[in-house]
């Protein structure tokens, strides 16, 4: 298949740039996955949609402020820089870290490079209720599209992930044009985001509230967690014209004992899985295809790419949030869904008026 197989005109208007006022209040696409038929709703009505036995998987990954604004030493330059994965810590050193980064301007940031990332004047981001800090960085190494691998470290040894945590920015998606707010630390996490390690936020799990887990408990619909802490790979672009060709980096991940008993039970039983969100579709089909179509707890990590003509073995319901055009993410729900059904419906939100990508309205597809 061909990328341009997943493209479509979507008006920049209908890209979100804020999230709605209620989590629970954005726009619901409900795809019925056999007929294609489709019922406009809200999130709100998702313990309707469901049934009771069904399992709802959401990913509990927790995202941290990766984006850091600085300066080049000595020259002054300005940098901004997008941590990817940490690579390493060296505790002799005074806590030194190695990250894989994004930075910008890459030209000019060649491997011995000096950068100081600090509080930005004017910014929320390094507020004195969490502290000032001074974040030093040295380019170690030179990568293709902007990838750089930087050590990072502190003047005075404190934690580097503190410093990360004081001065650092919510890394909204780039078609969010405006900085973050204050509110982004919170409204950019989901509700059970506990396990820290995203650069992105598993976007799907942004519409729960705690009013809708309860109404889903007791409509009978049991809900359990994992952890895929996303990274390069969910957000990478599809730079490849055959989608065969497309290679996802990989992207940690952990599933508990009682998760692994709760899907390997409603699997046995012919209950419904639904995954909230592409990051636990992948990592749910990732851990199956490797076990015999089973979920067995433990921590690993995946690269799996989906596309259209793969077998599902656990996944038979997803809520998902629109996604861009070409990009991995819809290629995932044409798969799941059909290409053909996949596009008429995005054409029919884009009629509709819905709102689009990471602050926007959701699909379910069951």
């Amino acid at each position: 298949m061909h990328i341009s197989d997943f493209d479509f005109d979507l008006p920049a208007e209908l890209i979100a740039q804020d999230p709605s006022p209620d989590r629970a209040s954005a726009r619901l696409l409900h795809l019925d996955r056999r007929t294609g038929s489709l019922v406009h709703t809200a999130v709100a009505s998702l313990p309707e949609r469901l049934r009771a036995g069904d399992l709802v998987v959401v990913n509990n990954t927790r995202v941290f402020p990766a984006r850091l604004l600085g300066h080049r030493v000595p020259s002054g330059g300005a940098v901004e820089c997008l941590l990817i994965g940490r690579l390493g810590t060296n505790a002799r050193a005074g806590g030194t870290e190695v990250w894989d980064a994004l930075m910008h301007p890459g030209q000019k940031l060649r491997p011995g490079s000096r950068v100081i990332f600090a509080p930005q004047r004017g910014s929320r981001a390094g507020s004195p209720a969490r502290g000032v800090r001074t974040l030093h960085g040295e380019v170690l190494a030179q990568h293709f599209f902007g990838r750089r691998t930087i050590r990072l470290w502190t003047e005075d040894g404190t934690p580097v992930d503190d410093a990360i945590d004081a001065i650092g920015h919510v890394p909204l998606p780039p078609y969010i044009k405006r900085e973050d707010r204050e509110a982004d630390r919170d409204r950019y996490q989901t509700v059970f985001a506990s396990h820290r390690g995203s650069v992105a936020a598993p976007t799907a799990g942004l519409h729960f509230t705690p009013v809708l887990m309860e109404a889903l408990a007791d409509c009978g619909i049991l809900v359990t967690e994992i952890t895929l802490h996303v990274g390069y790979g969910t957000f990478q672009p599809v730079r490849v014209e055959r989608v065969e060709d497309h290679r996802l980096e990989p992207e940690p991940y952990e599933i508990g004992a009682v998760a692994a008993s709760a899907i390997n039970a409603a699997l046995a039983e012919g209950r419904r899985v639904v995954a909230v969100g592409t990051t636990t579709t992948r990592t749910l089909e990732a851990v199956a295809g490797e076990h015999d179509g089973r979920i067995v707890a433990g921590r690993g990590s995946t690269g799996l790419f989906i596309h259209p003509g793969f077998g599902f073995r656990v996944v038979s319901g997803l809520l998902t949030n629109f996604h861009l055009p070409r990009s991995s993410l819809i290629m995932l729900v044409a798969a799941f869904a059909g290409r053909d059904r996949v596009l008429r419906a995005y054409d029919a939100a884009i009629a509709a008026r819905y709102r689009f990508y990471s602050y926007g309205d959701a699909m379910l597809v069951i």
